[in-house]
């Protein structure tokens, strides 16, 4: 038998040599596009233009009324706010809750998972502008709203649907924002 030589492979076209890098400053501009570009970080409420889910929670403390999504819906609008005694940003919303309370705001608690005693020192430290709280005390009426977390408020008008939904502490920048929301819930 005689040995053959085999024929040598085939060459690979030209651009096969740079095609890695090519994908490489492909996918090097696309990371950057996207860390250069500012996200958009409002998230919009599933919620938002429907009415409140129906509920009906007992009162948290006993000074307090508890709070039934059918008294939202009064003719006037509301803020509710979902907080919880244990919440740090709840500590930080509340001079501004106190504020909107002083200016005419109607405004309705839901207190998360939390006990009587700890809610009680809560808001004797922390001031309470709320009308009625009521105790959600297995998260599920949090659930119902969509809500991520503590604390959340809804802007509801006087037929009960919910108008906008602010996510985080409300900070002094939002009052005179959330004044207004409330004055186009009434019209």
């Amino acid at each position: 038998m005689s040995a053959q030589a085999s024929p040598p492979p085939p060459k690979a076209p030209g651009y096969m040599l740079w095609l890695p890098l090519g994908l490489f400053i492909v996918f090097a501009g696309l990371l950057l596009v996207g860390l250069l570009r500012p996200a958009d970080r409002t998230v919009t409420s599933a919620l938002v233009g429907k009415a409140m889910p129906q509920f009906a929670l007992p009162p948290a403390l006993p000074d307090r009324p508890g709070l039934r999504s059918s008294a939202l819906a009064d003719g006037k609008p509301h803020l509710v706010n979902i907080f919880a005694s244990w919440c740090i940003p709840c500590r930080v919303e509340a001079p501004q809750l106190g504020a909107l309370a002083k200016a005419g705001v109607s405004i309705e608690g839901i207190s998360v998972r939390d006990t009587r005693a700890d809610l009680q020192a809560f808001l004797a430290q922390n001031g309470n502008p709320f009308q009625r709280i009521g105790a959600d005390d297995d998260g599920q009426v949090q659930l119902a709203l969509g809500s991520s977390g503590v604390p959340e408020t809804y802007v509801v008008d006087g037929e009960g649907v919910i108008v906008y939904q602010h996510i985080g502490e409300i900070r002094p920048e939002h009052v005179d924002m959330l004044l207004g929301k409330l004055k186009e819930a009434q019209q």
